[in-house]
C-alpha cells in the first residue's frame, strides 16, 4: 500500500494512525476529520472539563512532536461524504478526492437528538464544542437542569451539574438507569448514587415534549438579555426552553436541558458504498469489512456483531485492524474483555465481563447501606453455574483489576467465584 486514509480524527483514528507507523507503514498517511480540533479525549468533557477543573490543553491526545513523527496530512474541519470503492477514493465535502489504497473508518457516532431540541438552553454532550456551550451556560448562577437519559453520559453530566450547585433532575425511561449493562440489582445500587448526590431521579417514563415560553423565569447568558430569548444574528429570536413534559403528563421546570439518550454511528457518508451498514459498519472479528482494503474501528464499527461505545474498544481495536489492513486479509481478531468505567458523584464505577440476565450477583467485598454502596465501596461478582462471568466495582480499584485480569486471561468464566477475589 502506498496511501492509507484514516477517516475520523478521533481517539480510534489517532490510534490507527499510530499503529500504521508502528507496524511499518511508511507511505502516504492522510487523516480526515470533520471537527476543526486535533484529536482530544472525550471522557473528561462530562466531568473535569464541564466543572472547570481541566482546560482544553489537558484534553489533547497528541502534540506537535508526535504529529511531526506521524508525518501525516491532516485535513481537519472537512467531512467525508462518500467512499468510491471501485476507484479506491474518499470523497470530501470541499470537492476534493483522496485516492487511497486502504481506508480506516473511524468516524465515531453522533448524539441522538429530540424533536424540538433546537430551543435555547437544550444541549447534547458529545463534542468539545458541545461541552464549551454547556459549560458557558452553567456559569451564570443556579439553574434548574433536567438531564434526559440516565446512561453514562447523562449520569456523569448530572453529577457535574450537581457539583456546580445546580438543581438537577434525571429522567430515565427504563425502570432503572444502567439496567441493561448492570442488571437490576446493581443498577439499583448505582441509582442510589443519584439520590445520595442530591439529584432527583425520575424513572419509568419518557419525554413527550420540550416546552418553551411561559413562566420560565428571567435568564441571562451570552447573546441573550436578562428577560428574553437568545437572538440569532440577523434572524428571529430563538425560544428558550422552560420545561420538559413527560409522557405521564408531568411537567418539569427547566432552564437547561441536557439530552443524553445515546448515539448514532456516523455511517451516512457511506450510503451507496458496497459496505454493509446496520447500526454501524459491519465487520468480522478482525475489524475487516467486506472489502479487505477497508477496516473500521471505534464507535462506528460493529465488530463480530457487537458495537461497543467504550474508550477501551477505541484504543484496542486499531492494533488488530491495522495488522489485517496491511496484510490484506484477516490474520488476527479482537478478543478484548468488555470493560468500561464511569465517574459519578465522587465514586468510580468499573465493570468487566459478559453478563447475562440469568446471572446471579454476590457482594464479595464491601456493603450496601440504604441501597447505596457503603463507605469504602463494594466489589460484586456476577456468577453463572458457580463460575464468575463479570465483575463490578464501586471504589474498589485494586481487587477489581485483579478480578478483571483473571477474567481476561480466561476470556470467559474464571474457575470459581472465590478465585476472583482470592488473596486480595
Amino acid at each position: 500500500m502506498r496511501t492509507v486514509t484514516v477517516v475520523g480524527a478521533s481517539l480510534s483514528g489517532l490510534y490507527a494512525a499510530r499503529e500504521l507507523r508502528a507496524q511499518g507503514f511508511d507511505g502516504r498517511l492522510v487523516i480526515v476529520g470533520d471537527e476543526i480540533h486535533e484529536p482530544y479525549d472525550r471522557p473528561p468533557l462530562s466531568k473535569d472539563f464541564l466543572t472547570g477543573r481541566a482546560d482544553e490543553s489537558r484534553l489533547a491526545l497528541t502534540d506537535a512532536e508526535e504529529r511531526a513523527g506521524l508525518d501525516a496530512e491532516w485535513l481537519l474541519g472537512i467531512r467525508a461524504h462518500g467512499l468510491d470503492a471501485r476507484d479506491r477514493a474518499v470523497l470530501l465535502d470541499d470537492g476534493r478526492t483522496v485516492s487511497t489504497d486502504g481506508v480506516v473508518i473511524a468516524t465515531g457516532a453522533s448524539a441522538r437528538r429530540l424533536p424540538g431540541d433546537g430551543l435555547t438552553g437544550v444541549h447534547t454532550l458529545r463534542t468539545l464544542d458541545d461541552a464549551r456551550a454547556l459549560r458557558a451556560e452553567l456559569v451564570h448562577g443556579p439553574r434548574r437542569v433536567v438531564v434526559i437519559g440516565g446512561g453514562f453520559i447523562g449520569a456523569e453530566t448530572a453529577s457535574s451539574c450537581a457539583g456546580l450547585g445546580h438543581d438537577v433532575t434525571v429522567v430515565e425511561a427504563a425502570p432503572l438507569p444502567l439496567v441493561l449493562p448492570l442488571g437490576p440489582e446493581m443498577a439499583a445500587v448505582c441509582a442510589a448514587l443519584h439520590r445520595r448526590g442530591g439529584v432527583e431521579l425520575v424513572t419509568g417514563t419518557g419525554v413527550a415534549a420540550l416546552r418553551a415560553g411561559g413562566a420560565g423565569g428571567a435568564r441571562a447568558s451570552r447573546g441573550r438579555d436578562a428577560t428574553g430569548p437568545e437572538r440569532a444574528p440577523d434572524g428571529p429570536a430563538v425560544p428558550a426552553v422552560t420545561g420538559v413534559e413527560l409522557s405521564d403528563g408531568r411537567i418539569l421546570p427547566a432552564d437547561v436541558v441536557i439530552v443524553g439518550i445515546g448515539a448514532t454511528p456516523n455511517t451516512g457518508w457511506l450510503a451507496g458504498s458496497s459496505l454493509a451498514l446496520r447500526d454501524g459498519v459491519l465487520c468480522d472479528e478482525g475489524c475487516v469489512t467486506r472489502l479487505p482494503q477497508v477496516v473500521a474501528v471505534g464507535d462506528v464499527a460493529r465488530v463480530g456483531g457487537t458495537r461497543a461505545e467504550h474508550w477501551t474498544s477505541a484504543t484496542e481495536q486499531p492494533r488488530v485492524a491495522v495488522g489485517n489492513l496491511l496484510a490484506g486479509r484477516t490474520i488476527g481478531t479482537v478478543r478484548a474483555l468488555p470493560y468500561f468505567w464511569s465517574d459519578q458523584y465522587g465514586a468510580r464505577i468499573q465493570f468487566a465481563g459478559r453478563r447475562q440476565n440469568s446471572d446471579t450477583v454476590r457482594i464479595a467485598e464491601g456493603t450496601i447501606e440504604d441501597g447505596a454502596p457503603g463507605e469504602g465501596g463494594l466489589l460484586a461478582l456476577y456468577e453463572r453455574d458457580g463460575r464468575t462471568t463479570a465483575v463490578l466495582s464501586v471504589d474498589r480499584p485494586r481487587p477489581f483489576m485483579k478480578a478483571r485480569r483473571q477474567l481476561a486471561s480466561c476470556q470467559g468464566p474464571v474457575e470459581s467465584a472465590e478465585a476472583a477475589v482470592a488473596n486480595l
